[in-house]
């Protein structure tokens, strides 16, 4: 099935009072619908929907600067895993002008954070559809959350972890991956850029087309395109991988001594995780210094990493363990995605791993002073008490802490604690068997214990389910001296798995 939602203003007035005789409003908001008929996200329950699983996302943005808005068409090709007499996408913010489902008009009405479309005939089992939304955004407008960033003379990205409903109508869940190409009209003094590699471009009356297509298969959260007056610097990574900077033609110069150790980093992450898993890299700083913009030094989206400028213009010891966090992301969260939000840790405890470990490695000191990875993680060790206390077990994260540092360095501990369990050599043969496997797909928890009791020849299941979700932090093996600081009680129990800011 193939669901297409467009927003164009400069559409006729007939067409408009058709979009608008469209619009259904019968009916009170139905309950909120599980990913791909699945159980609902344990993190954010109301992201995701049932009863398709979309194959692609075509996305056309037009940027006006003279009102800063976007003018936007999704066309989303998806195939139906049940009769649909109706279905949701996910959408807020959006102002949605015309909805067609298969070329023709469909039914629409906004609720909550949904998108409801009801088509003229119900959507078979096992068919392909295609639904257009036409639609305006505003990045600059007030939501409750947002994925996009004002930047001084256009826009960026940033979805995570449930934005990216608020740049595009979507199915907004990480278990369902799709191919994206990505369309971005600009004026011709601005840049248009996203995900992936260029591969067309068009001028015309004073604007210019660019049209990138991603290669591999990307989550909604991980969706990039961004319009600024931007330079493009292009270098090759030391397999020769095409690396691609994009960044503000203002700041190009003084940006060029952080974008240079891109190179080096991704050769020391490929002599321990394989090879490069995408068909680009590069970092995007977003042109803007508004302290509110975003309130993170970096983010990975696919292939090109959005970065605060100002963090770019450290030194190297500085800096360089973050963009190796935000690098690792390629592998763990972009080519193998976390199946639900409460798998985040699978996310930040690998890219904080690495992160320290390439810091320690040069004997940068860390954020609290330690040189040495046994050091900082004795110190981790002693917080695990207080830190599943307040914020619960590694892998059994909310939305209100999912991104504290129990997901990041409570799972680096947990990573560092199977290092030692196993040895360093199966350790990595566990990692690399888990990349491996899930390459450009989706994993959880449970897929990572069970890859590394396969490749360990043992059951690990005791082990790690104590790790990841256990109420009390259990023994470091070899390292009986090491001990936990007091908590103020166990928070509550967590069932373990039956078969989710840095501080480098």
């Amino acid at each position: 099935m193939e669901v297409v939602v467009a927003l164009n203003p400069s559409r006729t007035g007939a067409v408009v009072l058709l979009a608008a005789a469209m619009v259904w409003s019968s009916g009170s908001p139905a309950a909120p619908l599980a990913p791909r008929g699945g159980p609902a996200d344990p993190v954010y329950p109301a992201l995701g929907n049932a009863g398709y699983d979309v194959e692609r996302y075509d996305l056309d943005f037009t940027y006006r600067p003279d009102s800063r808005k976007v003018d936007a068409t999704a066309r989303v090709t998806a195939r139906s895993l049940e009769r649909l007499p109706r279905f949701e996408l996910d959408a807020l913010g959006l102002d949605v002008h015309a909805v067609r489902v298969d070329g023709a008009p469909a039914a629409f009405r906004l609720h909550d954070e949904k998108l409801v479309v009801e088509p003229g005939r119900a959507v078979p089992a096992g068919a392909v559809m295609t639904v257009s939304v036409a639609y305006t955004a505003d990045p600059r407008a007030s939501l409750p959350h947002t994925g996009w960033v004002p930047t001084d003379d256009g826009f960026a990205v940033a979805g995570q972890p449930d934005g990216a409903h608020t740049v595009f109508p979507c199915n907004d869940h990480p278990s369902d991956k799709a191919r994206f190409t990505v369309r971005v009209t600009a004026p011709d003094q601005l840049l248009g850029v996203a995900n992936g590699t260029l591969a067309a471009g068009a001028a015309r009356d004073g604007q210019t087309t660019r049209t990138y297509v991603s290669r591999y298969p990307m989550a909604t959260e991980l969706l990039q395109v961004s319009v600024g007056a931007y330079t493009v610097r292009e270098r090759r990574g030391p397999d020769g991988t095409p690396l691609r900077d994009v960044v503000p033609t203002t700041r190009a110069a003084a940006t060029e001594p952080a974008l240079a150790l891109t190179p080096g980093q991704l050769g020391w992450l490929e002599q321990r995780l394989g090879a490069f898993p995408f068909e680009t890299y590069g970092l995007m700083p977003a042109d803007t210094d508004d302290p509110e913009a975003f309130d993170f030094t970096g983010l990975e989206t696919q292939t090109l990493t959005i970065y605060k400028p100002a963090f770019l213009l450290q030194p190297e010891a500085k800096i360089g363990s973050h963009m190796v966090h935000e690098l690792v992301h390629s592998w763990f969260g972009d080519s193998v995605t976390p199946q639900n939000w409460a798998d985040l840790w699978l996310n930040e405890g690998h890219a904080d791993f690495y992160g320290l470990l390439y810091r320690y490695e040069r004997g940068w000191p860390d954020s609290l002073g330690f040189t040495s990875f046994e050091a900082r993680m004795k110190d981790t060790y002693a917080r695990g008490d207080q830190w599943r206390h307040d914020s619960g077990p590694v892998a059994a994260p909310n939305a209100a802490n999912l991104f504290d540092s129990q997901r990041y360095l409570g799972g680096v501990l947990a990573l560092y604690a199977l290092q030692e369990e196993v040895g360093p050599d199966v350790f990595n043969r566990i990692e690399r068997e888990f990349l491996r496997r899930y390459q450009h797909g989706t994993a959880s928890t449970g897929d990572y214990i069970t890859t590394a009791s396969r490749v360990a020849g043992r059951d690990l299941g005791p082990f790690l389910n104590a790790w990841l979700y256990g109420d009390r932090t259990p023994p470091m093996p070899h390292h009986p001296d090491w001990t936990v600081g007091p908590a103020a009680g166990v928070q509550r129990s967590f069932a373990p798995v039956p078969r989710g800011s840095a501080t480098l």
